[in-house]
């Protein structure tokens, strides 16, 4: 039959590639195309080299924290790009917690949730997330990037409209990409051009207004007093994504929505356990009970990927327990992230968005944020520089990343070190 013809014949492939065959051979068809491919992925790897976009790592060779120890050399690197807003990644608490729940609950599930891999912990920090971000219920996922991608598909329809950001996260956009709801872009933060869409959208059953929190490239933050005002007035729904706002921003850490008093007015928020909460892994979607139970049932990187490891999972619940328990350490970001920032346009630099401790130093060529980069480490500060694709060509910034662990003068070491190299490079008159 078809089948025992197919496997005859992939048992002679496999027999062709162990001799070596002649030029027609199997193995010299699969030669010619890996050499193909190589060509090709040389000569793409080659134009991104001259672009000046090539993204080296830095190999680390200690915990995370404000001073790093790099594994090429050098000990005391003060650290100023890590999403460790908190600090809370080298927390003692919070490395205890992760231990304990490892001793107590094993490696890993080697499952998924709905299968074996559901255990009381993972339950308990569902119940902590829903409580702290005041909504009916949560999930959990592998990282904010499978929430993002999970949601749109499961929730909505060709019946549905979905209404983006312009410069949403990727993964907002690919998780919109994902769904067969009908699409629209909006300029960034544009209430007008919102507004415009919203009324062509009317014509749809749901309409959900997707944008960013804080947005992580430029450190501003969605208007989203005026979005949800549209949202209210055209009978929309909010979804917020808030990796780079829980834990810190608003009274209580709870993100934008505390920040700006609309609580009450957002129905979804996707955000991270990997940034602010213990900057482990994992992410989560939190909002009404009934999409929950949907998510638990249709979003397909919840049902796919395996539970989160006990260890993450303990780490992150010890660290929304410290915010719970207290907001001194959330309220200590603002006083440090002005220094940085007032300090650095002094100097003459322009630090894009405002009052977040994502301080984006505005340069414009990508060479030059790459050279002032690897000139900043030189002098034992660690920065990175940003480029296209990530943000748009003739953008191109060092982010700094403000950390309610670092002093005052790890700062002013910081902003020093920045006007050195700026005027050595140019940047600065």
């Amino acid at each position: 039959g078809v089948a025992w013809s197919i496997g005859m014949w992939q048992r002679e492939l496999v027999r062709a590639a162990v001799r070596g065959g002649g030029a027609g051979s199997p193995r010299a068809a699969s030669v010619a195309a890996a050499s193909q491919l190589r060509r090709v992925l040389e000569s793409q790897l080659e134009d991104i080299r001259g672009s000046g976009t090539w993204k080296n790592e830095r190999v680390i060779a200690s915990r995370q924290g404000p001073h790093l120890r790099l594994a090429a050399g050098g000990d005391g690197i003060l650290n100023f790009c890590a999403n460790n807003y908190l600090g809370l990644s080298s927390h003692p608490e919070v490395i205890r917690a992760s231990v304990e729940a490892l001793e107590k609950f094993g490696a890993g599930l080697s499952s998924v949730r709905f299968i074996c891999g559901t255990q009381s912990i993972h339950k308990d920090l569902e119940e902590k997330i829903a409580r702290f971000h005041q909504r009916e219920d949560a999930i959990l996922y592998a990282s904010c990037f499978d929430a993002n991608a999970g949601i749109f598909e499961a929730l909505l329809t060709p019946e549905d409209a979905v209404l983006s950001d312009e410069l949403n996260h990727a993964s907002i956009i690919d998780g919109i990409r994902l769904c067969k709801a009908n699409k629209y872009r909006y300029k960034h933060m544009d209430m007008e051009d919102l507004e415009a869409k919203l009324q062509d959208a009317q014509k749809h059953r749901l309409r959900l207004v997707a944008t960013d929190g804080a947005f992580s490239m430029d450190g501003d933050i969605a208007p989203l007093r005026e979005i949800c005002q549209l949202a209210q007035k055209y009978d929309a729904l909010v979804f917020i994504d808030e990796c780079h706002a829980t834990g810190f921003l608003g009274p209580n850490g709870r993100g934008t929505d505390e920040l700006l008093g609309v609580m009450d007015k957002v129905t979804i928020i996707n955000s991270t356990l990997g940034k602010a909460l213990g900057g482990a892994a994992g992410g989560y979607t939190t909002g009404p009970k009934p999409l929950i139970d949907l998510l638990r049932q249709r979003s397909r990187p919840y049902l796919f990927s395996n539970s989160l490891p006990p260890a993450v999972v303990g780490c992150a619940s010890k660290a929304l327990h410290l915010l719970m328990e207290s907001n001194a350490i959330a309220q200590s970001m603002a006083a440090k992230t002005q220094r940085f920032r007032s300090k650095m346009t002094a100097a003459g630099f322009t630090i894009s968005g405002k009052d977040h401790p994502i301080c984006p130093v505005m340069l414009g060529d990508a060479r030059l944020a790459a050279v002032m980069a690897e000139d900043m480490l030189n002098r034992g500060i660690y920065v990175i520089g940003f480029s296209y694709p990530v943000v748009p060509k003739g953008k191109a910034r060092i982010r700094v990343q403000i950390s309610a662990v670092h002093s005052d003068e790890d700062i002013d070491r910081c902003v020093e070190a920045f006007t050195e190299v700026g005027r050595k490079h140019g940047a600065l008159p």
